[in-house]
């Protein structure tokens, strides 16, 4: 057996491994099921990258799913924040932070993310109790104020989340790129910009992430 073989049976081999790992015992590696959509330019976006374009890439492996986010034609090496929202336009209802999305000279940025996206997508709050007030205005930086955490959650039922939403980090980015310079709460430290991509070509009750099913 040559070296080139015995590699390539260990390789194969630590893969089956760290599947087994992922699924857990017990749980069959079935055929991937999978979904491609593209993101389209925001109305607040299309005043300053009327251009910008997005493609995302879903596939379940069972237990969870891997999503795949590209971004083109956007603010070259500039931060952007991707999110699982309840509504593509405003006022968005839920939202789930997922990832940053940095971009390279050439204004492209990609991200992978592994979690729950298929129509099992949702958030609940049983009851409304005390949160953590981890950041607060005139806290954050110098470019502007952050949204407030707020002290107290809100409760309801189970609702479903089908869309993405991909927002400015920065609202100094987005005024330059000759957007609006409003301040949003879609970044880590709440104080991002406007959103500049969505799923709104998915109607409201039907994102995409709901053509999942695992």
């Amino acid at each position: 057996m040559g070296w080139f073989t015995r590699r390539a049976l260990a390789l194969g081999l630590g893969g089956t491994l760290l599947a087994g790992a992922v699924l857990g015992t017990g749980t069959a590696f079935a055929a991937s099921k999978s979904t491609k959509f593209d993101l389209v330019v925001s109305k607040g976006g299309s005043q300053c990258l009327p251009d910008a374009s997005g493609d995302v890439h879903i596939r379940s492996i069972g237990p969870v799913e891997i999503m795949d986010v590209s971004i083109d034609h956007v603010l070259p090496k500039s931060d952007f924040d991707l999110f699982v929202i309840q509504k593509p336009t405003a006022p968005f209802g839920l939202g789930w932070y997922q990832a940053d999305i940095p971009t390279d000279e050439y204004g492209s940025g990609h991200v992978r993310v592994i979690g729950k996206f298929s129509d099992e997508t949702f958030a609940v709050s049983p009851g409304a109790v005390a949160a953590p007030t981890t950041f607060a205005a005139h806290e954050v930086d110098d470019e502007g104020d952050s949204i407030p955490s707020a002290a107290t959650g809100a409760q309801f039922g189970p609702v479903q989340m089908y869309h993405l939403g991909v927002w400015f980090d920065s609202p100094v980015d987005a005024e330059n790129a000759g957007c609006s310079d409003a301040v949003t709460p879609f970044n880590g430290t709440h104080d991002a910009g406007i959103q500049l991509l969505n799923t709104a070509n998915f109607p409201d009750l039907s994102g995409p992430l709901s053509n999942i099913h695992p």
